[in-house]
């Protein structure tokens, strides 16, 4: 069936991005174990690697010239945009070298409920009451995750959880920035990546064992095919198709955990998840159907 076909596209956008979780989670796994007690190699170190790698593969297919005249037309806004990714991605690395994979995506959950009230400030976007409360609702999920009470706040949740919040802040950048393209987009996010990283390779540079090699280069390549696999979902299917099949990565970190780390998550991040999904998902169910109203033409009069 071709993917132009409505039922056909939509299971085919599915399909990509259920992929695309499993892939990243797979390639969080690697960075884990890489910079964890078996590898020992720092994470800023593993992003360089991995920047270095996917830069060598986005280089024959991004125009060069296009992404110069893109970072030319909103420059500060792609600031704002790269330093938070390129933060971002330092943040979650770094957490999971103490987090378990399935508490540190919990906290990335948050993404669409931080992205829901940031696009009401900062974007003008309509924001419902209702949406307000799902907003609500998700930071209790996030507040039973991180288990105030019960014991000192882990600083790597809190890592995680500032992580989340640089992702939603990028998200929100993107948003205005879409009509760059895709892959220059992504290209943009790895030079800056390579050049944050980079910068601190004279500090904490360490020769990895030869073993690290393979791993390390295998985060780039599986994270680039990552990519490739969420631009495929997003042309075969609509985002509001797509949003709430983004929750599977809870499921993958916790299933990729336990095969690797014999992880098994916190009851708290269990329930803690369940409250930011159900919140986050109502949002994007709500979301599609003021959509719907508002994109409905008018009663002829």
């Amino acid at each position: 069936m071709k993917a132009d076909e409505p039922g056909g596209g939509r299971l085919a956008g599915i399909l990509y991005l259920s992929l695309s979780n499993f892939v990243f989670v797979f390639s969080n796994a690697l960075a884990k174990y890489t910079s964890g007690p078996a590898g020992r190699v720092p994470v800023p170190e593993v992003l360089f690697v991995r920047s270095i790698v996917a830069v060598l593969l986005l280089a024959p297919v991004v125009n060069w010239a296009d992404l110069v005249a893109t970072l030319r037309q909103r420059p500060a806004l792609h600031a704002l945009r790269l330093v938070c990714s390129t933060i971002e991605v330092g943040c979650f690395y770094f957490s999971i070298t103490r987090l378990q994979l399935a508490e540190a995506s919990t906290f990335y959950l948050c993404a669409p409920i931080f992205l829901t009230a940031m696009a009401a400030a900062f974007l003008g976007e309509a924001v419902d009451r209702v949406q307000w409360l799902a907003v609500a609702v998700g930071f209790g999920g996030v507040l039973i995750a991180l288990q105030p009470g019960a014991h000192a706040i882990s600083p790597y949740a809190l890592v995680a959880l500032t992580g989340s919040l640089l992702y939603s802040i990028s998200l929100v950048a993107t948003r205005s920035l879409r009509r760059a393209g895709g892959t220059v987009l992504v290209t943009l996010q790895m030079l800056a990546l390579l050049v944050g990283s980079g910068s601190l390779m004279p500090l904490v540079w360490v020769a990895p064992p030869l073993v690290m090699w393979l791993p390390l280069a295998a985060i780039g390549v599986i994270g680039m095919t990552g990519y490739v696999f969420v631009n495929r979902a997003l042309l075969a299917a609509p985002a509001s198709v797509l949003a709430p099949f983004q929750y599977l990565s809870i499921v993958w970190s916790a299933v990729v955990g336990f095969a690797a780390f014999g992880d098994i998550p916190p009851l708290a991040t269990i329930v803690g998840a369940g409250v930011i999904i159900v919140a986050g998902l109502f949002i994007a169910i709500r979301e599609r159907k003021l959509s719907a109203m508002r994109s409905a033409p008018e009663p002829a009069g």
